[in-house]
């Protein structure tokens, strides 16, 4: 069992930056491809970044990159999503996921563990 809980969230302006960390329980933490999922009102939730076990491999949604990085801490069982240059469509809840498995991949569904999410409004 893992329980994720995120924290980072808040308001900012345009071409602002924030800095999602999602901290993990257990000790298998490494064990875990780790993804963040954002999503808006009315819209599914989609993947925006993940990581594989070992910080090695990253991937990230199209319109985010250059602008996010994703990052992982396997001694503090944390996963950081730094964001810079956000956009008023970066506006979500952001979610962190695991997934008990080497590969990172998009589906939520693939997902085994997942936090509450924190929200980020990015105002104009």
């Amino acid at each position: 069992q893992v329980q994720l809980v995120e924290s980072g969230g808040g308001l900012v302006q345009a071409g602002g930056s924030l800095r999602l960390s999602c901290a993990a329980s257990g000790r298998t933490f490494s064990s875990y491809s780790m993804g963040w999922f954002r999503q808006a009102p009315g819209k599914e939730r989609e993947f925006v970044a993940g990581i594989n076990r070992s910080g090695g491999s990253t991937w990230y949604l199209d319109s985010v990159k250059g602008r996010f990085t994703i990052s992982r801490d396997n001694a503090k069982n944390t996963v950081y999503l730094q964001m810079d240059s956000l956009k008023s469509e970066d506006t979500a809840v952001y979610y962190c996921a695991a997934r008990n498995s080497w590969f990172v991949v998009k589906e939520p569904h693939a997902y085994d563990y997942w936090g509450k999410g924190t929200q980020v409004t990015v105002s104009s």
